[in-house]
């Protein structure tokens, strides 16, 4: 049975994160949508106020899988929480516990931090649901994800200085 380890990314990881972000699109059907650079995730990871961290799991020494989050705050709670961005195993990492081994560190992190809570989003179709369902998220059915990008962002923004 191959070795599953999980460790903190490092910088020079940047250019695995985006193999594996491009890898995540793909299976989610939206090749097209990766904007990101290996410049961004160093700049956002590792520049002067990093706004995310990153696991990455290996399998015998080489990289297989990331888990990519930030902090989030709950006002109910009155403590942070970790919100994961992108949870991603390669196919044929995915019968090792790679993914389990991923958010069990997600989860350690959260408890060694005081975390209430830690969170995520899953597409409708994707067959991971029963996965996650298993190790103990639960799906929030009552709580609808909305989104402001691109133009509507700069739409709203020009109504803030309004009388």
């Amino acid at each position: 049975m191959p070795t599953v380890t999980v460790r903190p990314s490092v910088e020079a990881d940047c250019p695995t994160i985006l193999r594996f972000v491009r890898e995540l699109a793909e299976f989610e059907n939206e090749p097209h949508a990766v904007k990101a650079s290996e410049a961004d995730f160093r700049r956002d990871g590792w520049g002067e106020r990093p706004v995310f961290e990153a696991l990455i799991a290996e399998l015998d020494g080489e990289p297989v899988g990331f888990a990519l989050c930030f902090r989030n705050y709950s006002t109910w709670e009155g403590r942070a929480g970790l919100f994961v961005e992108d949870l991603y195993v390669t196919p044929d990492a995915r019968r090792y516990g790679v993914g389990r081994k991923l958010l069990a560190t997600v989860a350690k992190l959260a408890a060694e931090r005081g975390c209430r809570r830690v969170d995520l989003n899953v597409l409708h179709w994707n067959p991971a649901r029963d996965f996650y369902l298993r190790i103990g998220f639960k799906q929030m059915e009552e709580w609808l994800p909305y989104r402001l990008t691109g133009d509507a962002i700069a739409a709203l923004a020009a109504q803030a200085d309004e009388a």
